[in-house]
């Protein structure tokens, strides 16, 4: 009885948070990209013909988009989820409100996904080459990524929504390193285990007996090479498996 009353009051705590207002900030207004590179990928995205039969849509940044685009990535991607009818629609650069705008812009349209994979949000803490007036705090990354979570629900209800967490970076000194787990502290209450799934795994990117993320799966600290790209389709494979069989 214990174990099922607090099933239930997660699941309302996690539909609470969902349903409460969402702030307009900068992370939560749709706006679109500037540059040339990222407006031809959404051109590419809205021309790919694999949208239409898609089963698993990824959303996210740079870290998404080279699971199929890049070297590193395409061996994992082409062997594990091409097979399975995904779409990626990662966009290298990408912050929570450049999806939103993709999102209002057409590139979910004429899809009917059963699994959708999320993981945004470090690019909203800011990157040391960026103009450093623009740094979103942890609750503003949350409150982008919720609005993405209400916008895909608003047009896919009976999507499983695969949320992950913020992957660490740099290391245990970055100063965006806490910030990113305080924003995955505000994330993660938003699965119920069940239309919204939490992912997590960027811990065994870790130097052995640190926190400092090893050049040997990340080499510039932040993005995935080959060996890290097996490690999270292993951890996702199954909760896609799972997500399918489900419906």
């Amino acid at each position: 009885m214990y174990g099922m009353n607090r099933c239930l009051a997660l699941l309302l705590a996690a539909a609470m948070l969902l349903t409460a207002e969402i702030p307009r900030h900068v992370a939560t207004i749709p706006a679109e990209r500037q540059d040339e590179d990222a407006r031809a990928r959404h051109a590419a995205i809205l021309a790919d013909p694999a949208r239409a039969g898609a089963r698993i849509v990824f959303l996210g940044d740079s870290i998404t988009e080279m699971w199929s685009a890049d070297d590193a990535g395409r061996p994992v991607w082409d062997a594990v989820w091409k097979p399975l009818q995904a779409v990626n629609l990662g966009v290298a650069g990408d912050r929570t409100e450049h999806v939103l705008w993709r999102i209002a812009n057409g590139e979910l349209d004429g899809m009917q996904p059963r699994v959708v994979a999320l993981l945004i949000g470090t690019n909203n803490a800011g990157q040391a080459h960026e103009d450093p007036s623009y740094r979103c705090s942890a609750q503003q990354q949350a409150d982008g990524t919720r609005a993405i979570i209400a916008a895909v629900q608003r047009r896919w209800p009976e999507a499983v929504i695969l949320l992950h967490a913020i992957l660490p970076r740099g290391d245990d000194v970055d100063p965006i390193r806490p910030q990113n787990e305080a924003a995955n502290a505000l994330l993660k209450p938003l699965a119920d285990g069940r239309r919204i799934r939490w992912i997590e795994f960027g811990s065994r990117f870790f130097s052995p007996g640190t926190t400092d993320v090893n050049l040997g799966w990340c080499p510039d600290q932040l993005h995935l090479n080959t060996k890290a790209y097996r490690v999270w389709a292993d951890v996702l494979l199954p909760e896609v498996r799972r997500a399918l069989a489900d419906r």
